[in-house]
């Protein structure tokens, strides 16, 4: 090699990989900030970080939010669709997924233990936070007891992405196996609109005509989607 001739700079096996430092910024602004002003396809990209530790993942953390329209809706979706994405293995739905059950379960020890009435919001949050980005309709109850704090949620029932059978009968029977002297009823639409159906209405009077007379007060039924959520004590219908 002649004099002052440089050495190549490309083919070294200890170069570093072009995105290194783009993750260590990223994860020096989350340090500092938290998710404070980082768009969606950002925190995704620190969650597929700990997944896929050597290449970069903002490629498909973009791929990710352009398919699904948001971090929460890649989180809710199912592990199938999920791997339908190139470079979407079953480890790396399996860590999204994981990344959801801990939001849902957070979520859940807000409302854990304190009257329900007196922490709505927390309660609306939780509901949201389990349901609302879900691709098929889910029905699930809320048991109270006489203070008004949580006995038990339960899924009574999973459907298609716009009907899920739901049975009022076996609800207060549930009800009543566990107790409880109240009931919030929540479910999902996912087609993003939470405006209820007559079926909605005529399903929950029926609860409530089943339950009244048993001394098992139904407190709300709350329909959530992406685009928000519907009360129906809000609304009047109950």
């Amino acid at each position: 090699m002649s004099e002052g001739a440089s050495a190549p700079k490309s083919g070294r096996a200890d170069a570093a990989p072009h995105h290194a430092g783009h993750r260590d910024r990223l994860r020096a602004r989350f340090a500092e900030d938290g998710d404070k002003g980082m768009p969606d396809y950002e925190l995704l990209e620190l969650v597929l970080m700990r997944s896929i530790p050597r290449r970069d993942v903002k490629p498909l953390a973009k791929a990710l939010i352009a398919r699904f329209g948001s971090f929460a809706e890649v989180l809710g979706a199912r592990p199938q669709r999920l791997m339908e994405l190139p470079g979407v293995g079953e480890a790396v739905a399996t860590d999204l997924k994981v990344v959801e059950a801990a939001a849902r379960r957070f979520a859940k020890g807000a409302i854990r233990d304190r009257p329900m009435l007196d922490s709505w919001r927390n309660v609306l949050d939780y509901c949201r936070t389990a349901m609302a980005f879900a691709d098929k309709e889910e029905f699930r109850v809320l048991f109270l007891d006489k203070r008004n704090c949580l006995i038990s949620d339960e899924v009574q029932g999973s459907g298609t992405v716009d009907h899920t059978p739901v049975y009022p009968r076996e609800v207060v029977k549930r009800a009543l196996e566990l107790s409880c002297t109240a009931i919030i009823l929540v479910h999902n639409h996912p087609s993003g609109d939470p405006t209820p159906s007559t079926a909605d209405i005529r399903m929950t009077q029926e609860i409530v005509n089943i339950a009244k007379p048993l001394g098992i007060l139904l407190h709300d039924h709350i329909i959530v989607g992406r685009n928000g959520h519907a009360s129906f004590r809000g609304l009047k219908l109950i």
